[in-house]
């Protein structure tokens, strides 16, 4: 039995069909037709109102806690999740316990998710156990699968950063930073600015992120190699990266669906489930963010996925955990955001073509005769997150119980 999918607008801006309405017949994995007109006969049709289909997406920033957290989430409940949320591939941060800091944490992860719904892309941590000590086998990693080298969210001195970029120049690999330097005011818990100071909370100002992104941009102007920065939250940020890639250097960046949808104001009431990191900013700073995505200075949306226990997460403010399990709503939170600022062709690039590119794989076009790697979508319907649609183990969202625009219908790989 072959999936039909009905009525769909092409989402795929090297096909020749973009922007067409068709439909298209998947038999065996492989897109077998494309027409105007197909007969149902006996396929799984797929319809709906506002259809649209896009080669598959990528999340490039996700935590599945495996090995060692498994309270937390599991390689299945995260791939559950994920592909719930539209993705077909998910890039897995290292920060698990043990650490994937080795050849063997890369092949566990490799051979354990041979047969999820999504397909897994190891990172490795850049230093051994994430101590920021010494460098990890990276090289090894490397040959194991791994695609990327990231200590996650804990600040990389500049030796190691030097180090990291000049091992990796030698074999192609990628350095992944999230610019955070927390000595600039040691336990920050959300932006730093009006809301900081009528909470009582410790801030986070911008010039923490600001003063490590410059640090890692000269670094990489002066080794060479390639960096991502994984999560950017202000306006000045977008300008640094901006100016990077207009001097050519190898960079890229993303931000975190979330961090459209809130502003520092929405924390006045304690949320822990908008307790992130990066915090979510000012107005100023959003704008300037959509302003990166529509010029292309922002390359990607990741969820930065970050499930997280209740023991963990309903605390005190203060000793809550950073985080929030958004893989199954990055979309429609992004899409909530920005349908009134960013073409569906645009928004779609972000978790498509953007992190194709930034990782070096291949996507296949939506065409007669490619494998079928294909998310299927509706951006006139809507999506309700309840408990019992919920796929992660870890329920930390503002946005469920909450509707949202757009709606993921199927992927297919």
């Amino acid at each position: 039995m072959g999936t039909l999918i009905k009525s769909a607008t092409i989402v795929d801006a090297r096909s020749t069909l973009n922007g067409k309405v068709r439909d298209v017949l998947i038999e065996k994995g492989i897109i077998t037709s494309i027409s105007t007109s197909i007969s149902d006969g006996k396929h799984r049709v797929i319809k709906s109102k506002g259809l649209c289909v896009s080669p598959g997406w990528i999340d490039l920033r996700a935590n599945f806690r495996d090995p060692g957290f498994e309270y937390k989430e599991d390689l299945i409940s995260g791939a559950e999740a994920a592909a719930s949320g539209g993705f077909t591939r998910v890039v897995l941060m290292p920060s698990t316990f043990p650490v994937a800091d080795s050849k063997s944490a890369i092949e566990y992860l490799v051979s354990k998710s041979k047969n999820l719904p999504v397909a897994i892309i190891p990172t490795g941590s850049l230093s051994a156990n994430m101590e920021g000590k010494q460098l990890a086998e990276m090289f090894d990693m490397y040959s194991s699968g791994a695609l990327a080298f990231t200590d996650d969210k804990i600040h990389v001195s500049t030796e190691l950063m030097v180090r990291a970029l000049e091992y990796t120049r030698n074999f192609g690999g990628l350095v992944m930073t999230l610019p955070y330097d927390d000595g600039v005011n040691p336990a920050g818990q959300i932006n730093e600015g009006p809301a900081s100071i009528s909470t009582g909370l410790k801030g986070i100002p911008n010039v923490s992120e600001e003063l490590a992104l410059q640090r890692d941009i000269e670094l990489l102007r002066y080794c060479g190699g390639r960096m991502h920065v994984s999560l950017i939250s202000t306006a000045k940020s977008v300008e640094f990266i901006r100016k990077a890639k207009r001097d050519k250097l190898k960079i890229s960046c993303a931000i975190a669906a979330h961090q459209l949808n809130f502003t520092d104001d929405d924390l006045r009431n304690f949320d822990n489930n908008l307790k992130v990191l990066p915090p979510f900013r000012n107005e100023t700073d959003q704008k300037g963010i959509v302003a990166g995505l529509k010029d292309g200075t922002i390359d990607a949306i990741c969820s930065d996925h970050s499930p997280e226990d209740v023991e963990h997460k309903n605390r005190e403010f203060g000793y809550s955990e950073f985080g929030v399990s958004s893989i199954q709503t990055a979309f429609c939170s992004a899409y909530s955001a920005l349908k009134n600022s960013l073409t569906i062709e645009q928004l779609v690039s972000k978790f498509t073509a953007g992190p194709v590119g930034i990782l070096g794989l291949q996507m296949n076009k939506i065409e007669e005769g490619a494998e079928a790697e294909l998310t299927v979508f509706s951006t006139l319907e809507s999506t309700h997150f309840t408990e019992s649609s919920w796929k992660s183990k870890s329920k930390n969202s503002p946005f469920l119980k909450k509707e949202l625009s757009g709606k993921v219908i199927a992927t297919i790989s």
